[in-house]
């Protein structure tokens, strides 16, 4: 990475997510026998150890590992860079998902954009920022599990950071090199409607679910949520995304049951969202379910020092730099909530995202990993302007750096 036009610096892009997409990390979503994520992080483990960047794996959940890395700083305070390892299924994919095919500049798999692309930048910068001596601020990198399932990776990083002091964070997903400091969270729950069930030969003798769950689909497809658009992000959104019913072609159906996703927005509180939701349903006629699924909003002030460093290092680049919101839900969220300044930043685009030929821009990734090096300086040089710089820590041996944890009843992945 020693020019932006460097011949070593895109071989080392490619042949680094080449290996990432390579390995695959399909979530599991807690299916026996499936170590999802593992092998992608014992990868990222060694390929940062053998740059100068010591990382260890930490078990999240039975066979299932975040990896987390230090970079040792002249400041304690810490930027966080992190990036989910697991993927979405591969279903219905028409390039080999687990290949990393190149073709015009963009290497194709599952995850080539979300998130190995993102991960492959990091790692890169990492790494930059290793050879480089001490950078101004102490560098934490994490590829965390379970992100496109249940979120525990990044719950498990929230304890193993317990004890540092993070000053903010960047958040690896494809939004194609811009700011995002605000997205959407997410509340679902199942709604359900019960009927009688019958011979669907003599169905007057029967009540059927399906039919009385109809006008509630009518209903939730007419209405909009009662909640003033976001300026990032705009309007709440409610969806009806899955429907179950029926036992039979010849069996009037008893049960019927739908999904709902209700897109929250910053200011929102997700048990209040269920509640008016599950008292406008229920008048309906049905039962509404506790929430199988609740993830708060992200709105990081744009003050924020890791946000505007941010923006003046892809300003410094030539890049668009004005923050922007995204509709989906990340871990910076949750991050967030922890008390952590928290900015979305990738190369890719989200249409790419989960498609059947998802790709990455090779040279966006190359890209990506100069502006976080160029952010992580810049937050340091803001922070240092705002306060007195601490006393910095007794350098330790580079390559031994090890996150400050007791390792009596850790859990760790071979």
């Amino acid at each position: 990475m020693t020019s932006p036009t460097s011949q070593d610096a895109t071989s080392a892009v490619l042949h680094l997510l080449r290996d990432l997409v390579r390995i695959p990390s399909v979530n599991p979503r807690d299916a026996p026998g499936d170590g999802g994520e593992t092998a992608v992080a014992v990868y990222v483990r060694d390929w940062l150890g053998r740059h100068g960047v010591r990382a260890e794996l930490h078990e999240v959940l039975p066979g299932r590992c975040n990896v987390v890395a230090v970079v040792p700083g002249r400041d304690p305070a810490v930027v966080l860079l992190a990036s989910h390892l697991d993927t979405v299924e591969t279903d219905g994919m028409t390039v080999r998902p687990h290949d990393g095919e190149t073709r015009d500049g963009r290497l194709y798999g599952r995850g080539a954009c979300d998130a190995k692309g993102p991960l492959a930048a990091f790692m890169l910068a990492a790494a930059e920022l290793a050879r480089g001596g001490p950078p101004p601020l102490t560098l934490v990198l994490a590829g965390v599990c379970d992100e496109e399932h249940a979120y525990r990776g990044v719950l498990h990083l929230l304890e193993t950071l317990a004890d540092r002091p993070v000053v903010g964070a960047l958040v690896g997903e494809p939004t194609g090199l811009v700011p995002a400091t605000a997205h959407k969270g997410v509340v679902r729950y199942t709604v359900r409607t019960t009927g009688r069930p019958g011979h669907s030969s003599r169905p007057e003798e029967a009540v059927n679910a399906i039919s009385l769950m109809a006008p509630v689909i009518a209903h939730l497809t007419a209405t909009r949520p009662d909640v003033a658009p976001h300026p990032l992000l705009g309007p709440a959104t409610r969806s009806v995304t899955r429907v179950r019913g029926g036992t039979g072609p010849n069996t009037i159906p008893g049960s019927c049951e739908v999904d709902i996703d209700r897109r929250t927005l910053p200011g929102e509180d997700p048990e209040a969202v269920w509640q008016q939701d599950r008292d406008e349903l229920t008048a309906l006629g049905t039962e509404v379910d506790p929430p199988f699924t609740v993830d708060p909003a992200l709105d990081t002030p744009p003050g924020t020092p890791v946000v505007t460093a941010l923006c003046d290092a892809l300003a410094a680049h030539g890049r668009p730099h004005h923050i922007q919101g995204m509709p989906f839900g990340t871990d910076a969220s949750k991050l967030a909530r922890a008390g952590i300044p928290s900015v979305v930043f990738g190369p890719g685009s989200v249409t790419d995202a989960h498609t059947a030929a998802e790709s990455v821009d090779l040279a966006e990734v190359e890209l990506a990993a100069r502006i976080v090096v160029a952010t992580v300086h810049e937050t340091g040089r803001r922070l240092h302007r705002s306060a007195p710089a601490p006393a910095p820590p007794e350098e330790p041996r580079r390559g031994d750096a090890r996150l400050d944890i007791p390792s009596q009843g850790r859990r760790t992945c071979s």
